[in-house]
């Protein structure tokens, strides 16, 4: 049954490549359009007065939304900052020693050169053990509320200090 089926859909393909000719014996008549099914949807909407999609502002900011949001921003970052970096490293003369030079050359005092290190450091250290946190969820464990919230404080713990120490450097 199945062969003939096939046979017949191959049929009419070659059919259809050699006689281009519209047959409406098989043209099956379109539903709504799509603006169609969005106006019947927002009258609906409007005659129920149903509210609009929970915005932002109505949701409590728990630890894990705000990880959730900063991993995926640190992301954004870090693969931008890569990116840039190596445009830079491409497009500008001179080698990195030269620039490192530069940098020295400004005299900044220890406090601003730690906090720069700082500033760069945490979004890696961030990312890496929020990713690790991920890959532990993905297996499957840690993923009771209690858990999700203590991960979090180990992961933001963990940030702070191995940023503090590659700071230290």
């Amino acid at each position: 049954m199945a062969s003939l089926l096939l046979r017949h859909a191959g049929r009419q393909c070659l059919r259809t490549q050699f006689r281009p000719v519209f047959c409406m014996k098989h043209a099956v008549p379109m539903g709504t359009s799509a603006q169609q099914e969005m106006d019947r949807y927002w009258a609906k909407n409007t005659r129920l007065s149903r509210p609009l999609s929970p915005h932002i502002t109505i949701y409590g900011w728990s630890l894990p939304m705000m990880m959730s949001i900063t991993h995926r921003g640190t992301g954004v970052g870090l693969s931008l900052g890569v990116s840039l970096f190596g445009l830079a490293a491409l497009a500008l003369p001179g080698d990195f020693a030269s620039y490192l030079e530069l940098i020295k050359s400004l005299s900044m005092g220890p406090a601003l050169i730690y906090s720069a290190k700082f500033a760069l450091a945490f979004p890696f250290t961030f990312h890496t053990w929020n990713g690790i946190r991920h890959l532990i969820w993905d297996l499957g464990k840690c993923l009771k509320i209690p858990q999700v919230q203590q991960s979090g404080i180990i992961v933001l713990a963990l940030t702070l200090l191995s940023s503090a120490s590659i700071a230290a450097i």
